[in-house]
């Protein structure tokens, strides 16, 4: 079950964006596993893709399009992650791309592919396409929370979020959602995250803005250290709250907006890491007094990819010395042990280096005894911090990836 997360039960819809969702039985034949958006034409669109050098066909197709024309549609299926699959992926992509093009009306490279699922494997062309048509008879504005359980693999509950800010005294609303419980961490993720807004933002100043959202959320959690194929996040904005026009990072409201953006991001974020696959305890590592703000995240992600330390959360075993190990190997640069202390929610475990004087091994387990836990790492040598999320690791992680192809 996840820690502390249910399903949105309403999204609140975007002016000019619209999903459909249809079965074309990829792996499954009980839910929808194709959705397709479509976006108005003045709409602006801003992505970031997996940095993992062995990138899938839609991935690699979807850059292709995104050099020559605006989006106007985006297809997403889960099933089959269509990587791995070379020249006959890249067609099978285009196909699809093709029968988008072919319902909506526009041309082929105003739509963007997406695909999560088993690599290695090609897309079934013949039934995703009647999906494809089933979805544009669908497209409905309200259709947020079928799409987000559309594009769900080993998640457990579908993943969204809608906020709303005051732009130049006008409401304007942002509403994402992601899939992702697995081979999760930096560079992105095996995650596919959309999110739209209704405000009036240039190409240039979205793509920015997006950067730096997906810096502080997508790029901070981890499960398991593994880094997909596929991982994707898009931003549109449609403008249908036309004024203000936000043109520049300098703009009034571009810091309302940013913030607006990034909380959105961080929500969907930790919403992945809270149905990570096994897990029973969510996880925020805070590491502060780094010299810099890399050290910090160095320290971080060391401790929270260390299978010692994940099965200690899993057991909630308050086994101290895997965290102090991982501080220590984390090739922290000039790093003075003697200055490092550390608590698990607020309970003080380590001082100076050492077990602190007031710890019990009682006092230990009734902190980690929690679904939620708060790892605290002062390094003591400069002023600088960074958090990232993550999970415990568990005997149903392990069967979960055994039987994933079966």
């Amino acid at each position: 079950m996840p820690v502390g997360l249910r399903a949105p039960e309403t999204l609140l819809p975007v002016a000019g964006v619209r999903w459909g969702t249809a079965c074309a039985a990829i792996r499954q034949t009980e839910r929808d596993d194709v959705a397709l958006l479509e976006c108005s034409p003045q709409t602006q669109v801003a992505s970031v893709f997996t940095r993992n050098q062995f990138v899938a066909a839609p991935v690699q197709l979807a850059r292709d399009h995104l050099k020559v024309q605006s989006p106007r549609a985006l297809v997403v299926n889960s099933g089959c992650a269509n990587a791995g699959t070379g020249e006959n992926g890249y067609h099978d992509a285009k196909q699809i791309c093709q029968a988008v093009a072919k319902q909506l009306n526009v041309v082929t490279e105003q739509v963007l592919p997406f695909s999560t699922g088993v690599i290695g494997e090609r897309l079934p062309v013949d039934r995703m396409v009647a999906g494809v048509r089933q979805c544009s008879e669908r497209l409905r504005a309200d259709g947020w929370l079928r799409a987000a359980r559309a594009i769900m693999t080993t998640d457990t509950v579908p993943k969204g979020v809608s906020a709303q800010t005051i732009l130049g005294g006008q409401t304007v609303t942002i509403t994402g959602i992601a899939k992702g419980s697995g081979m999760i961490y930096p560079d992105m993720a095996t995650m596919l995250a959309y999110i739209a807004t209704d405000a009036s933002v240039t190409h240039t100043v979205l793509q920015a803005c997006l950067e730096q959202a997906v810096g502080q959320s997508f790029n901070r959690i981890t499960i398991d250290g593994d880094t997909s194929t596929n991982d994707a996040c898009v931003i549109l904005a449609t403008g249908a709250v036309s004024q203000p026009s936000i043109t520049t990072v300098d703009h009034p409201d571009y810091p309302e907006f940013a913030q607006a953006l990034t909380s959105v991001a961080k929500t969907l974020a930790q919403a992945i890491v809270r149905d990570a696959e096994g897990a029973t305890k969510f996880v925020e590592i805070l590491v502060s007094g780094g010299v810099r703000e890399a050290d910090c995240l160095r320290v971080a992600h060391t401790i929270a990819h260390s299978p010692l330390v994940k099965t200690a959360f899993y057991a909630s075993d308050p086994n101290w010395g895997r965290l102090l190990a991982a501080v220590g190997r984390s090739g922290v640069p000039n790093l003075d042990v003697r200055k490092v202390s550390i608590r698990i929610n607020n309970q003080v475990i380590v001082t100076s280096g050492e077990v602190a004087p007031t710890y019990t091994e009682a006092l230990g387990q009734s902190a980690m005894a929690n679904e939620e836990l708060l790892v605290s790492i002062d390094l003591g040598a400069g002023d600088e911090q960074a958090a990232i999320w993550t999970c415990d690791l568990s005997n149903e992680y392990v069967r979960i990836n055994a039987e994933y192809r079966t």
